[in-house]
């Protein structure tokens, strides 16, 4: 299973209630728990100039895009084993087609 389009306004919401207390879109908001993640979609893991990553981070060298994020956001530790993501996951793929269409356009 892969991305497919979804509602970028229920992706927001999910973003604002399972991402925004540790990840800003902004570059101008910087690094908070989580790395900013302006810029984020064609960057490659563990980037973002003063984040301190964990080596499973960066040396997973995924370059993050629509399907790799799908991949990702259903089961962090699963996707990159080392990961300080404490976030668990969207099981359900419809979030994450939502989540992953308002952030293409909200990272920009």
């Amino acid at each position: 299973m892969s991305f497919s389009e979804g509602d970028a306004k229920k992706g927001a919401n999910l973003f604002k209630t399972r991402c925004a207390q540790c990840h800003k879109l902004k570059e101008s908001e910087g690094n908070s728990t989580g790395p900013n993640l302006a810029g984020l979609f064609g960057r490659k893991s563990g980037q973002v100039e003063g984040f301190s990553y964990t080596d499973a981070n960066k040396k997973k060298g995924v370059i993050w895009d629509t399907d790799t994020l799908f991949a990702y956001l259903e089961n962090p530790k699963k996707y990159i084993p080392g990961t300080k993501m404490a976030f668990g996951g969207l099981k359900k793929p419809k979030d994450r087609n939502d989540l992953i269409t308002f952030m293409r356009e909200e990272t920009k």
